[in-house]
C-alpha cells in the first residue's frame, strides 16, 4: 500500500502548525495591547485572533506563492492580513443581530466575553488594519503589487464577496433557495475569500492575470468543496471537535448543499470538487503538492 497519501497528511498537519504560530505570533506583535483606554479594544482583538481557527487561507498565501518563490516574510504579512479580514467576519457573523453565537473556535464570542460594542469595533478594526498591513512597504516592495493586492481583498471581503453572501445568507432564513443560488451564495461568502488567498500569492509573485487561470479554477472549485464540507459537518460533526455550535442551519430553516442534495450526493458532489482541484494544478509538479494536500484535506477534516 502507498505511503504518499499519509505522508502528504503528516506533511500538511506540520505546515498547518507551522503557519498556525507564525500567524499568531505576527497577530502578537501587531496586536500589542497600548496602556491607554483601548486597551479592552486590542484584547477583544486578541482574543478572536490569536489561538484556535484552522489557518486556511493563511495556509493558501503560503502554498500558492511557494510556487513562484516569494519571500516567507511577505506572505506572511499577506495571509495575516486575509486572516484578519476572516477573523473580522466571524465576529460580526457571530453578533446577535446576525447569528447570535455564543462560541467560536472552542471559547466564547467576542461579544459575550467582552460586550456587544466592543464586538462590533473590534471587527472594524480588524478589517481597517488588514488594509494598513497590506499597503504597508514592508508587505512587498512594489507599489503596484500592493495596490493589487488591497484591490482583489477588497473585493472579496466586499459586496461582490464574503459580505454580499452574507446578506443571502441572512435572507436564506426567511426564503427558498434552489441550488443554483446556495452555490453563488456559498462561491460568495466562503469561496471569494479563499481564492483571494491562491491569487494573493501569485500577485505577490508578479504573476500576470492570464497566468493564474488554473489557480483560479483550483480556488473555486477548493472552496465550494470546503463549504459542502462545512455543511456535512454541520449535520453530522462533534461540537466539541468543531469548537462552534452545529445543526444551525437546519434549526434556521436555510437550504444548504445537504438540505437539497442529500447527504451522499453532497459528499459526492464535494469528492468531485476536489479532484477538479487538483486537475487545476497539472501544469505544476511537486512545488504544487501543498496545494494538492490542502484540497484533499477538506474532505477530511473534523472542524
Amino acid at each position: 500500500m502507498s505511503t504518499q497519501p499519509v505522508a502528504a497528511s503528516l506533511t500538511l498537519q506540520t505546515e498547518l502548525a507551522e503557519v498556525g504560530a507564525e500567524v499568531d505570533r505576527h497577530f502578537d506583535t501587531l496586536l500589542t495591547i497600548p496602556d491607554d483606554p483601548r486597551a479592552d479594544l486590542y484584547r477583544a482583538m486578541r482574543h478572536a485572533a490569536i489561538g484556535g481557527g484552522k489557518r486556511l487561507r493563511p495556509l493558501l498565501v503560503f502554498a500558492s506563492a511557494n510556487l513562484f518563490g516569494v519571500d516567507r516574510a511577505s506572505a506572511l504579512r499577506t495571509g495575516t492580513a486575509i486572516e484578519a479580514i476572516h477573523v473580522y467576519s466571524l465576529i460580526h457573523d457571530d453578533l446577535p443581530s446576525m447569528d447570535d453565537d455564543d462560541v467560536r473556535r472552542g471559547k466564547p464570542t467576542v461579544h459575550k466575553a467582552f460586550d456587544e460594542a466592543t464586538a462590533v469595533l473590534a471587527g472594524d478594526c480588524l478589517h481597517a488594519l488588514a488594509f494598513e498591513w497590506l499597503a504597508d512597504p514592508a508587505t512587498h516592495p512594489d507599489p503596484f503589487v500592493r495596490a493589487e493586492l488591497v484591490g482583489e481583498v477588497a473585493r472579496a471581503s466586499g459586496p461582490a464577496g464574503m459580505a454580499g453572501g452574507q446578506m443571502m445568507d441572512l435572507i436564506a432564513a426567511t426564503a427558498r433557495f434552489d441550488l443554483a443560488t446556495v452555490t453563488r451564495l456559498q462561491a460568495m461568502k466562503t469561496g471569494a475569500l479563499i481564492a483571494c488567498s491562491v491569487e494573493a500569492g501569485a500577485i505577490l509573485g508578479r504573476v500576470p492575470p492570464d497566468g493564474r487561470t488554473g489557480l483560479r479554477g483550483y480556488a473555486r472549485d477548493v472552496g465550494l468543496a470546503f463549504q459542502i464540507a462545512d455543511d456535512l459537518l454541520d449535520v453530522e460533526g462533534d461540537e466539541a471537535k468543531a469548537g462552534k455550535k452545529l445543526r444551525k442551519d437546519a434549526g434556521a430553516g436555510k437550504e444548504t448543499f445537504v438540505s437539497l442534495l442529500g447527504a451522499d450526493r453532497a459528499r459526492e458532489q464535494a469528492a468531485m470538487l476536489v479532484s477538479q482541484a487538483i486537475d487545476h494544478l497539472r501544469g505544476y509538479g511537486a512545488e504544487a503538492d501543498l496545494l494538492r494536500a490542502i484540497a484533499r484535506f477538506v474532505l477530511e477534516r473534523d472542524r
